[in-house]
């Protein structure tokens, strides 16, 4: 395989994984605290505002405060949340969907 032509796969492997991945992120026997309410800051050209959600260390869950982050033109943010599953609790990760 020539240069440029592993280039392009990495190139390749690289943005099918920053753009429409779903992966879980954390799993937890106790169930997250309800979201807490943000105020987004001002709209910002380019950017989309991620809201918060809530961490599991192992131990205990922390607040992760809301932020802005790049546009992906054509795709739109999903955010970060918490599906029961059974008598788990998994963290889907935020990610980018068409």
């Amino acid at each position: 395989m020539n240069a440029i032509s592993k280039a392009m796969l990495i190139t390749l492997c690289l943005s099918a994984g920053a753009i429409g991945t779903v992966s879980a992120g954390t799993d937890a026997d106790v169930a997250p605290p309800p979201a807490r309410e943000e105020r987004a800051p001002a709209p910002r050209d380019g950017y989309v505002w991620a809201s918060g959600y809530w961490d599991w260390n192992g131990h205990a869950y922390s607040w992760v405060s809301g932020h802005y982050i790049f546009e992906h033109r054509g795709a739109h943010w999903v955010p970060d949340r918490w599906d029961q599953v059974g008598s788990h609790w998994q963290r889907a990760t935020g990610h980018w969907e068409h």
